[in-house]
């Protein structure tokens, strides 16, 4: 029974929420089911913004599925890529992303995963891939740095510059994460890997495709980008020994291809690819995203988390069931089937799929509070007894809300004030004034969801 049970959940794994699986001949499945502690999954991310978001949990609930059959899952940053730009789902050329910001960044995601992937060395480790991609060359110290340098006899020097070449190597040395032989790309082993990927074979990608028949520019550098992802994939074999499966979006099966490509040239097991099918955001028709203002993040606060999913159309319902709940797939496709008929109500499938999405991220107990609080708010139209409260110290009301990233812009804030949609809850006056400064004390209503306090 314990063998079907685990097998029926292994057929899941692959069905649910998924836009391809390549797995050539098995080879990926027999490993799982036969031998699932010595698998080794990929999940790489360039920390290009501080914040997970629904989308980023849809790979990673699926990772914890794995990882409960006993799967190691490498949580790879790309601190080094993330400063060229991933093209992917790009119509214009990134900006590059600075080292401070992305070490902040990393850090932040790194505190993120938790909520949902198991973190013991068992089942999970994570490692950047400036750790293979950075030379020593590549490392400055402040001038006038000295080192000391303990010799194999036990002595030691003293007084070694740390921007020499001797000084250089230590800093290298001290800095990698690898713990066994040291794995570095240098230029020789990049070029070598570009003999084995013809031109035609990168510009045949779709948005590269795109952007040249659109008259843009398309610049080497993005051309790179999916070598170097596959090159991730060969480096991680190395380190752990395999690197069976790589995991990402739809967006992502060109790139994760490629890397199937690079091992195969250096004679190892090419990785099995499985994608997953994009979220979409709030609006139901970009992929969930930051720089869309769609998204809505694991850290969210639960009434705000609760009032986002109830903002999503209703034909994102399905979806949403599908990719952010534990909801039986049998059970999707009933309520998926009530709703084309309009037997149901929308909204009641709504609320049913923001709680349990708030449940996931925060408990029962919050999410049967966020939902007491929008059905008090929205439903019986009173205020709700718990607000975000945000620090106002004499600045404008438009500078605290962009602060607090409830508002990504002060074009965002000024627009709400023309429509209307900023209202002063002590006075219930609608805010005509884009550089208001609010006192202590003062609540507001921004947008249709949103309650605000100032402290």
């Amino acid at each position: 029974m314990k063998e079907i049970m685990n097998k029926n959940k292994i057929n899941e794994l692959f069905t649910r929420g998924v836009g391809e699986f390549i797995d050539p001949n098995g080879v990926f499945r027999k490993k799982l089911e036969n031998d699932p502690e010595k698998v080794v999954i990929k999940f790489g991310v360039d920390p290009t913004r501080p914040d997970l978001h629904l989308g980023h949990a849809v790979v990673l609930r699926k990772l914890r599925e794995f990882q409960d059959l006993g799967v190691k899952v490498v949580f790879l940053i790309g601190d080094y890529t993330a400063q060229i730009g991933d093209p992917t789902g790009k119509s214009k050329i990134r900006p590059e992303i600075e080292q401070q910001e992305v070490e902040t960044n990393m850090k932040t995601y790194l505190e993120q995963v938790g909520k949902i992937l198991k973190t013991d060395d068992k089942v999970f480790s994570w490692i950047r891939n400036s750790d293979w991609f950075t030379a020593i060359n590549d490392i400055g110290a402040p001038v006038g740095q000295k080192l000391s340098w303990t010799l194999s006899s036990g002595k030691v020097v003293d007084d070694i510059d740390a921007n020499s070449t001797v000084g250089k190597s230590l800093l290298f040395e001290k800095s990698r994460m690898q713990t066994k032989d040291l794995f570095v790309i240098t230029l020789r082993s990049f070029l070598w890997t570009l003999k084995h990927i013809t031109h035609s074979r990168l510009i045949k990608r779709d948005l590269f495709q795109d952007r040249l028949n659109n008259g843009e520019e398309l610049f080497l550098h993005e051309m790179m980008y999916p070598v170097l992802q596959g090159i991730d994939s060969f480096a991680l074999d190395h380190i752990y020994n395999s690197c069976d499966l790589e995991v990402g979006g739809t967006d992502q099966l060109f790139n994760m291809l490629v890397g199937r490509d690079v091992m195969e040239m250096n004679q190892k097991t090419p990785q099995a690819v499985l994608s997953f099918k994009l979220l979409e955001g709030t609006d139901g028709k970009e992929k969930m995203s930051k720089s869309l203002d769609n998204y809505i993040g694991i850290t969210d606060e639960p009434n705000d988390m609760y009032g986002k999913v109830m903002s999503i159309p209703d034909s994102s319902i399905g979806n949403y069931f599908e990719l952010c709940t534990f909801t039986p797939m049998d059970e999707v496709e009933d309520i998926q089937k009530k709703l084309e008929k309009g037997s149901v109500n929308p909204k009641d499938i709504k609320m049913k799929l923001a709680k349990q999405i708030v449940a996931i991220y925060h408990g029962e107990d919050k999410a049967q509070k966020a939902e007491e609080s929008f059905v008090n708010t929205f439903q019986k139209r009173e205020i709700p007894e718990e607000m975000t409260e945000l620090d106002g110290r004499g600045k404008t009301l438009m500078d605290i809300l962009i602060e607090a990233k409830i508002l990504s812009s002060k074009g965002d804030f000024r627009r709400l004030i023309e429509e209307g949609a900023v209202t002063d809850l002590s006075t219930d006056k609608k805010l005509t004034d884009a550089n208001f400064i609010p006192e202590n004390g003062m609540q507001f209503k921004i947008g249709k969801k949103r309650f605000i306090k100032i402290k």
